[in-house]
């Protein structure tokens, strides 16, 4: 029960991206289709799901036993560059229209504050390893949520009569507000 009360406010509540404003660059970058979204939010889910766990053991197993917590910052960001490479080389050859269509955004996962994010409020919580597992896909889920919609949005405005001084990354921005303040409705759910 503890382990769905912590995804709910992983995904909802404490939403990676509209409650803790982390990982905005490819929220706004890579939200003007559906498709492109959805390709960037599995990779998200995927990369923050397998760095959290080699960050969390490197730190638990690694770092915290021979006191070097101090290069904790610059061994996640190894670890995660590491693994956003592999994703990189796997989608270029296994899914070549993905892999075009998100183009810089790919590499620009590996500097992608919510991974990173993630990373470091599972050591800030001190989560056991289920723990971690849980709130790491269930925070990744929920910022897959996030730009998915937010990209069905944008499709839709496109199709809107936007005045000409809203239109673009103007109507994005005031977007992803009212987004953000629709989400703070689900804070009543969990802490």
């Amino acid at each position: 029960m503890d382990l769905i009360y912590l995804a709910i406010a992983a995904i909802f509540v404490n939403n990676i991206l509209l409650a803790q404003y982390l990982g905005n660059c490819p929220f706004c970058g890579v939200s003007k289709r559906i498709n492109t979204s959805i390709g960037m939010a599995a990779a998200v889910i995927f990369v923050a799901t397998l760095a959290s766990m080699f960050t969390w053991g490197a730190y638990y197993y690694i770092l915290e036993p021979y006191d070097l917590e101090f290069i904790m910052t610059l061994t996640f960001i190894l670890i995660i560059a590491a693994l956003v490479q592999f994703v990189e080389i796997f989608m270029k050859k296994q899914s070549k229209g993905l892999y075009n269509s998100l183009g810089i955004y790919l590499p620009l996962i590996t500097t992608n504050c919510a991974v990173m994010g993630i990373a470091l409020l599972n050591i800030t919580h001190e989560f056991g390893f289920v723990d971690m597992l849980v709130f790491s896909f269930a925070s990744a889920t929920g910022f897959g949520l996030a730009i998915v919609l937010f990209a069905g949005v944008r499709e839709r405005l496109l199709l809107s009569p936007v005045p000409r001084a809203m239109q673009g990354t103007a109507i994005a921005l005031v977007t992803a507000g009212i987004m953000s303040l629709a989400f703070l409705g689900f804070a009543g759910m969990a802490q």
